[in-house]
């Protein structure tokens, strides 16, 4: 019985590094991740297209195990950095787009506001080297307010 303890507990302990290093894919070093649209410094007046652009990888969806591919997370506000060893969060600052989505029109209050893109892998970990854009800066206006 010893020896079957043994056995079992040898072959967990070869599975262990597996599950710890899964994540941080490797990304191609030409990689690159940018925004299309807004630009750095732009004024935008309420709601907004934000359009992600990828070269040298593909999109596709989260959980989907695709070599040198992966989906967007566009970060709001963020200053702290990304964690290649973690998870990308899912919060309000952390927008996750794992069905594939290359944009979204978004609303943010009036003010000075940063977005910076991450892609993730099927488990929304970071690639290695990690495949974020530059971070840019967007000024939101109030709305119009014609006819008031």
């Amino acid at each position: 019985m010893k020896v079957i303890y043994c056995a079992a507990l040898a072959a967990a302990l070869a599975l262990l590094p597996g599950a710890a290093f899964s994540q941080g894919k490797t990304a191609p070093k030409d990689a690159k991740l940018y925004f299309i649209t807004p630009y750095d410094g732009q004024k935008v007046r309420g709601g907004f297209w934000v359009r992600f652009g990828l070269r040298n990888m593909g999109v596709t969806h989260a959980g989907d195990e695709y070599q040198n591919a992966g989906h967007h997370h566009l970060l709001v506000d963020v200053n702290e950095p990304i964690d290649p060893k973690e998870p990308i969060l899912q919060d309000k600052s952390h927008l996750h787009f794992g069905a594939g989505q290359t944009e979204t029109f978004l609303e943010l209050p009036p003010g000075t506001h940063t977005l910076q893109l991450v892609l993730g892998d099927a488990k929304h970990y970071p690639f290695d080297p990690p495949v974020v854009s530059d971070k840019i800066t967007v000024r939101v206006r109030q709305p119009s307010q014609r006819g008031k």
